[in-house]
């Protein structure tokens, strides 16, 4: 039999951690492309063999291979290093408006454009948000413990 204190305790499940270790591996792999293989993927994306652009990834790249660091890190102490996790979620944010806003006008709004900023930056903010939320609500929980 349980109690009502016991079914009200907030719990941090071991798979939010792990989509916290997939997410930053994900987006450490799509900085990766992005910095190492930016010409390439740009070209790729735009659709059209012939496209050429001046626009240079290598930032954008650089700093999504440390977002996917630091999302990856949080995993491993998500109550106590919750901020963490709110780096990768405004981090995500602004890859997804650097994308737009750098990108889009010389690559036009194509399958392959939309597919990565709705796969690769906007859906990922969905479970970073729950998962930033819970740790929130249980290091509440765990603070107020300490107080009694």
């Amino acid at each position: 039999m349980t109690s009502d204190k016991n079914s009200s305790f907030p719990v941090f499940p071991m798979p939010m951690r792990g989509v916290l270790l997939l997410c930053g591996m994900y987006t450490f792999a799509i900085g990766a492309f992005f910095r190492y293989f930016g010409k390439d993927l740009i070209k790729w994306l735009s659709m059209n063999a012939a496209f050429s652009t001046e626009i240079s990834s290598n930032t954008l790249g650089s700093i999504g291979m440390v977002l996917g660091f630091l999302i990856f890190l949080s995993a491993f102490y998500p109550i106590s290093w919750n901020y963490l996790i709110l780096v990768g979620i405004l981090g995500k944010i602004t890859l997804a408006t650097w994308f737009v806003i750098g990108f889009m006008p010389e690559l036009d709004w194509n399958k392959r454009t939309i597919f990565h900023l709705v796969f690769n930056e906007l859906i990922w903010l969905i479970p970073l948000g729950f998962i930033f939320f819970r740790s929130i609500k249980v290091k509440k929980y765990l603070d107020s413990i300490k107080d009694n």
